[in-house]
This record gives structure tokens, C-alpha cells and sequence, in this order.
């Protein structure tokens, strides 16, 4: 189950925002890892910033549903970006 914690009233224009805005943390991404921040500080970092961004918008009940369903969409491999075929 995936549950969804925001509602989108123009689609498109959402896909276009979240476009934009992983543009922007790529970037901030290499400009760390450019400066020597090791990759999991990184990724700690921008998991606690985006957790603290949805709770201050949508509330811990429901941000805390959301990632309720992170285990098994990890499980799945939702977030590899690199699978084993045989």
C-alpha cells in the first residue's frame, strides 16, 4: 500500500515542480560531495531535512503513515537503483 500524503490539483504542474526541486538537491548534492561531505552524512541529512519539511506541512500522524510504507517499497527495491538480474 502507498499511501499518499498530498493531494494534486494540477498533476502537471506538480510533475514540474518536483522536477525542478531534485534538480535543486542534486546539485546541492555534488556541491557537498565536491567539498568531502561523505555521502551517508549527506543522505541522513537531506532524509531528516525532508522528514521535518512534511511534518511541518502535513502533521507526524500522517507523515509518520507514510513512512509506514517505506520498508516494504525499500524491500521491493523501489529505491535501488542498480538490481541483480541472473
Amino acid at each position: 500500500m502507498i499511501f499518499r500524503i498530498m493531494q494534486v490539483s494540477d498533476p502537471a504542474g506538480d510533475h514540474e515542480l518536483k522536477r525542478a526541486a531534485v534538480g535543486y538537491v542534486s546539485e546541492a548534492w555534488n556541491e557537498a560531495r565536491l567539498d568531502g561531505v561523505d555521502g551517508d552524512a549527506l543522505a541522513q541529512a537531506f532524509l531528516f531535512a525532508a522528514l521535518t519539511e512534511l511534518v511541518s506541512t502535513y502533521g507526524e500522524e500522517a507523515v509518520a503513515r507514510f513512512a509506514e510504507g517505506l520498508a516494504k517499497r525499500i524491500r521491493n527495491g523501489e529505491f535501488s537503483l542498480a538490481r541483480a538480474t541472473q
